[in-house]
């Protein structure tokens, strides 16, 4: 998981993933949701070389990532650094972890980010 290919390979299958450049042409953001209303769940600057991932957790999930990864967890870059963290794609950080991060954050953002009944029009998962 260094590319942003990689990243759409886990991002693009999830039901009403949509990529977006809404701040500027290097800021990838991928969201939930259509075109009227939409969550990020994903952002990352598609210039920086080894990329940073920003991806919204469980307040003490983050904290668990950030005291076991010290180097490459930090609190979100530019975001609430409660509820997101920014890991950096170097390879030090488990591919299977940086999946499981985006998924879980998708997840995450579909159930806080939109009511029962907008996730059951959208046919949103309740998990994956």
């Amino acid at each position: 998981m260094r590319t942003v290919e990689d990243l759409r390979g886990v991002c693009d299958p999830l039901p009403h993933s949509l990529e977006t450049f809404p701040f500027d042409d290097q800021t990838l953001v991928f969201k939930v949701g259509h075109l009227t209303k939409s969550r990020m769940y994903a952002l990352t600057d598609v210039t920086q070389e080894p990329l940073r991932l920003s991806v919204k957790v469980d307040p003490e999930r983050g904290h668990e990532l950030r005291q076991a990864y010290p180097q490459s967890v930090v609190p979100g870059h530019h975001l609430n650094k409660k509820h997101w963290v920014t890991v950096t794609l170097d390879g030090s950080v488990p591919d299977d972890l940086v999946r499981e991060l985006l998924r879980g954050s998708y997840l995450l953002v579909t159930k806080k980010g939109f009511t029962k009944a907008e996730r059951a029009e959208l046919g949103l998962p309740g998990s994956l």
